[in-house]
Order: C-alpha cells, then sequence, then structure tokens
C-alpha cells in the first residue's frame, strides 16, 4: 500500500499516552506539521476519561466537571474548526451541591446571584467575605493561569523572576488558610477550599495558587458535555481523524529510547520499536524517570524528584446503577463526612483508611437521561482514600468501603438505594496502577505543594533529555482538565515547527 505522501515530508512525532493531555499535544503538533502517532494502553481515548457500560447503565470513569472550556475550542479552532459542530456543552444548575453531615445542603451556581442568596441564607456576614474571596481569586487567576500556566518553567532563573508576584499573591499560604482569612462559616470554607481534591491535594497543605479555581470558574463556568465526557473524547477523536493523526490503543509504550542523549522513539510491549523526531510522554512521569529511560540519562534533579516527590492520594471509585430514580440529587454533589480535617490527614498523612469518608457523588442522569434505562438512575461516588503507600489490602477493603458508602447514601440523601442499587462495580487504587501505571495507584500524580509547582514539578522539557517532552498531571502547570490541556500548550513554547525532510 502506498504510503499517505502528505505527511512523509515532515518530521514525525510519537505521543505516548491519549489522555486529554496527549490529545492535546498531538493535534497542537499536528497544527506545526508534525506526523503524529497517538499511542495507549487503554481500549479507548482519554486516559482516566474512559467510559465503562455495564447493564444498560453508562458511566464516565474519570473527570466529569468542564471548566475552561475555551482550552478545548482552540483546539478545533487551530484547523478551523468549531467545537460546537461536534459537541453540545451544558451548564448544570446547580453547579455543585454540598450535603452536610446533619442534612444542611448549599448550592453554588450558576450565578452569582444564586450563590450569594445561598450564602446569605447560612451565613449572611459572609457575603461581602464571599466578595472578597473573589477579588483576591481573580488577582490570582491574572498571574496564575492567564500569564504562567501556558509557558515553560524549566530555567530556574524564569522562576525566581516569578517569586515576588507569587509572594505578593501569598503563594506559600494554603487553600484552606486563603478561603479561611475570607470566610468565618464552616460550612462556607469547607465548600470554598474544596477545590484541591478534584486535582489531587490536601486544601491543608496545597498553594493558594490554586484558589485561582473560585475565578476560574466563576469566569468560564462549569459545564457538562451533553453524552458525557467520552463524547467529548469521540469528538476530539474525529478531529484527529480528519486531521490524519494516527492512533493506536491497546498498546502500551514500554521504553523511550535514547541515542546521543535524544529521545529517538518508544519500544513498545510487545517488542516493536518505533522511530520518531520527537517523543512527547503524556505519562506519570515518576513512572517515565524510574522505569522508561536510560539511567543515565536522566538529570539529577530529574532522579531527585522521581525518587522523593509526594504523590496525590488514591481513589476509591464505586459505578452502579439504580432502579428507581432520586429527583432531588444534584448532578454534582460533594457529600461531607462530620470530620473534614482530620480525615484529610489520615488520608495524605497517615496514610490511613479510616471508617468514615467524604464522598463526590456524579449523578450524569440529572441532566443527560441517556446514561440510564428509562426510570432508573446512573451514579458513579468517588471517595478519596490512602494511596498504595498505606499497605491497605483493596481485595478486603474495597468491599467493606462500598458498604460502608451505600449505607451512608441510603441513610441520608439516597433512601432506598440499598435496596434498589444494581450493574456496580469498582475501581481500587491498585486498578489505577494497573490500567494507567500510576506510581502508587495515586489518582492525580504529583500533589500540588508550592514546592511541587512550577519549576519544582517536572519540567514540560525532558530533564537529562533533548527532543522528549511531558504533558499531563504531573507536569507544569499540574492536574485536573484545564491544567493538563494547559500543559500541551506549552509545548508551543517549546517544540518549532516541523521541518521538510524529503
Amino acid at each position: 500500500m502506498p504510503r499517505d505522501t502528505r505527511y512523509s515530508a515532515r518530521q514525525t512525532a510519537i505521543v505516548a499516552g491519549a489522555g486529554f493531555g496527549g490529545i492535546a499535544a498531538a493535534l497542537r503538533l499536528r497544527a506545526k506539521g508534525y506526523e503524529v502517532h497517538l499511542i495507549d494502553r487503554c481500549p479507548r481515548l482519554g486516559g482516566r476519561g474512559q467510559v465503562f457500560e455495564k447493564e444498560g447503565f453508562r458511566h464516565d470513569a474519570g473527570p466529569t466537571v468542564l471548566t475552561a472550556p475555551q482550552l478545548f475550542e482552540e483546539l478545533f479552532a487551530m484547523f478551523g474548526k468549531s467545537m460546537a459542530d461536534y459537541i453540545t456543552l451544558v451548564q448544570p444548575d446547580p453547579w455543585y451541591r454540598f450535603y452536610y453531615d446533619d442534612g444542611e445542603t448549599f448550592d453554588y451556581g450558576p450565578t452569582e446571584e444564586a450563590t450569594e442568596a445561598e450564602i446569605a441564607r447560612l451565613s449572611p456576614n459572609d457575603v461581602d467575605g464571599y466578595r472578597r474571596m473573589g477579588a483576591w481569586s481573580k488577582k490570582i487567576y491574572d498571574v496564575g493561569f492567564t500569564r504562567l500556566s501556558s509557558v515553560p518553567f524549566h530555567s530556574p532563573g524564569f522562576m525566581v523572576k516569578q517569586i515576588p508576584h507569587l509572594l505578593r499573591l501569598r503563594a506559600y499560604e494554603s487553600v484552606w488558610s486563603m478561603v479561611a482569612r475570607h470566610l468565618k462559616n464552616d460550612r462556607l470554607r469547607r465548600a470554598f477550599s474544596i477545590q484541591p481534591l478534584l486535582v489531587g491535594g490536601n486544601p491543608f497543605s496545597t498553594t493558594a495558587i490554586y484558589g485561582m479555581i473560585n475565578h476560574l470558574e466563576r469566569k468560564h463556568g462549569v459545564w457538562f458535555a451533553m453524552g458525557g465526557t467520552g463524547a467529548l473524547v469521540d469528538a476530539l477523536e474525529r478531529l484527529m481523524q480528519e486531521e490524519g493523526i494516527k492512533i493506536s490503543l491497546d498498546t502500551t509504550v514500554d521504553q523511550i529510547t535514547v541515542d546521543n542523549g535524544r529521545a529517538t522513539g518508544v519500544v513498545l510491549q510487545d517488542g516493536r520499536k518505533l522511530t520518531a523526531d520527537l517523543v512527547v510522554s503524556n505519562m506519570d512521569p515518576v513512572h517515565v524517570y524510574r522505569n522508561m529511560l536510560p539511567a543515565r540519562q536522566v538529570s539529577a534533579v530529574a532522579k531527585v524528584r522521581s525518587k522523593a516527590s509526594k504523590l496525590s492520594m488514591g481513589l476509591y471509585v464505586l459505578y452502579f446503577g439504580a432502579t428507581k430514580t432520586w429527583p432531588d440529587v444534584a448532578h454534582h454533589t460533594v457529600w461531607f463526612g462530620k470530620r473534614y480535617k482530620s480525615l484529610l490527614d489520615d488520608i495524605f498523612k497517615n496514610k490511613k483508611l479510616a471508617d468514615d469518608f467524604s464522598l463526590y457523588v456524579h449523578r450524569p442522569t440529572a441532566t443527560d437521561p441517556s446514561f440510564a434505562p428509562d426510570g432508573c438512575d446512573s451514579f458513579y461516588v468517588l471517595c478519596p482514600v490512602p494511596n498504595l503507600a498505606g499497605g491497605q489490602d483493596w481485595s478486603v477493603e474495597g468491599p467493606k468501603l462500598r458498604d460502608r458508602i451505600v449505607a451512608a447514601l441510603d441513610r441520608t440523601m439516597m433512601p432506598g438505594l440499598t435496596d434498589t442499587i444494581t450493574a456496580e462495580f469498582a475501581m481500587t487504587p491498585e486498578d489505577f496502577r494497573h490500567d494507567y501505571l500510576s506510581v502508587d495507584g495515586a489518582g492525580f500524580s504529583l500533589s500540588p505543594f508550592f514546592t511541587q509547582s512550577a519549576w519544582f514539578r517536572f519540567h514540560n522539557k525532558g530533564e537529562g533529555v533533548r527532543d522528549l517532552y511531558f504533558v499531563g498531571a504531573g507536569t507544569h502547570p499540574g492536574a485536573g482538565l484545564p491544567g493538563v490541556v494547559s500543559s500541551a500548550k506549552v509545548l508551543d513554547a517549546l517544540v518549532p515547527v516541523a521541518e521538510a525532510i524529503a
């Protein structure tokens, strides 16, 4: 079969890992003229954004909250196309519901008026504090997101230049401290400090730079793709196919080959060798630097990072359907247990699986009934847990945690669940380690401390290896959909336009 000559005269790029960072990187490299081959070990694109189906119930496996949709719109616009022609986005109402252990609730979004009315109902004296917090969050956003999220941080000098800005923004304090400076009510403090958990961080130790998320949500909204996050992946796949990107699934990259200090391709698990002019990794950088590169080629700094990095918590995710519906349960609910700081200490510091928990409950059928058969609801429930460094035996602890979660939801906001739950299955940190090659089964790679952010995080440019680049949760700027898609945007400043080679 003759080779497609449209791409034969251009340099080649291999992208290892097809999460959202890898997909965005593949598209950006294609726009620069590279012939791109995207490879992933999962059965479909999306990385952690897989789609599971069982007995007529559909589940987004990973991210379910879409913020900063303009980052995705850019990927389509690079090729003169409109994302609206590929996918429909809607805003849930409310954005989130927070459910407290005494049955009280707090609804956040979709408008400032609605949020402030809820704050006034719970704690009238905190309305002004919420406004001040919003103004402070905007200052962080203007620097941390607008100016720094898509620029390289591999130069120590560049990092030094940012220190005055970071000090003015009190980046040394935690998200909890930032929120507590503005809000006095404990319920509101919990609600507005929870965002670091969505990117793998403890609110009591995550740098206050992540306080930008509040303004990010207010400015750009909180969205859901009709059909789910999987439908967004399908839209991006269609775009890649239209633009001639080669995709290989159910294919594991085992090694990155290095010759004379530069990445030259990859070795697959089945022994096949593929060559390229550059390689982009969307894999856990801790795994890559420990296991996929010749040790003599890795810089001393990267070796230290890969050995000493503190990883995010693990995740236990219970997927299930139910043969009844709960119309009063919101699309996104954060279900708080009685404890907050001490529970987070157990998870992050003590690596202890406690008897109690807090949960994120996703009910997509609140917005899109196609996720379940008629008269039924579809759910996933995410529970932060210790990563595998905690030593838990998940074959034993998983079923016990499942029973505690179902009983708690039945007792509170989902009465009747025990008798109607069906088509259930779960993922534990063991699955994250196996399916995604995530070290210690961490849900989000590195935790977002200040000393694991910006220059201190794994660099987007290979450390010790030329023509190797990194995107995804473990590299700058961090986890979460805006973070991983922005990490691919960093490549624009690092990777030149493809050169003609024939």
